[in-house]
């Protein structure tokens, strides 16, 4: 297994303070999944399977609005998408789609039940992480929304 594999996940929040035995475990369950430019990694509204790791290529996030596709992130090497999988369980909130040619570790609910089988010390704190990911990414998304908000709120010809 490649250590650059397990630096990329290290390098990560979500798997912040995550033991290099842990990671090879998960890694070695895991499997690589390829995009070509132009191809989705899922779909708004598809069936959550599981969460993605970004390893080589760029990808985009993308929100369906009244028929268009609205961009909402730029996605690179280490960065993740779809963790919110592993915590509902329902469908996708967005679809992302690959810039140009991708390839991503995907890891599955089932990965991460046999990881608390095995240490479920290790599970939990993945779980801990994941929950402070997703709250941070909250936290934003609220904060853009209030200010969204207010501008509407102060109308065109108010200052700024």
């Amino acid at each position: 297994m490649p250590e650059t594999r397990i630096e990329l996940l290290q390098g990560m929040p979500i798997f912040g303070a995550i033991r290099e035995d842990t990671l090879r475990y998960l890694l070695e369950q895991t499997r690589s999944v390829s995009r070509r430019a132009q191809e989705f990694f899922f779909r708004e509204g598809d069936r959550a399977s599981g969460m993605f790791v970004l390893e080589t290529g760029r990808a985009r996030v993308i929100k369906e609005w009244r028929g268009r596709q609205l961009l909402r992130k730029q996605l690179g090497p280490g960065d993740c998408f779809g963790e919110m999988a592993l915590m509902d369980l329902l469908p996708r909130s967005a679809s992302v789609q690959a810039s140009d040619d991708c390839t991503a570790i995907e890891i599955t609910p089932d990965h991460l039940y046999r990881l608390f089988e095995r240490d479920a010390e290790q599970f939990v704190l993945i779980q801990m992480n994941m929950g402070r990911e997703v709250s941070r990414r909250l936290r934003a998304t609220d904060e853009q929304l209030f200010r969204a908000e207010m501008a509407a709120a102060r109308g065109p010809d108010e200052s700024r």
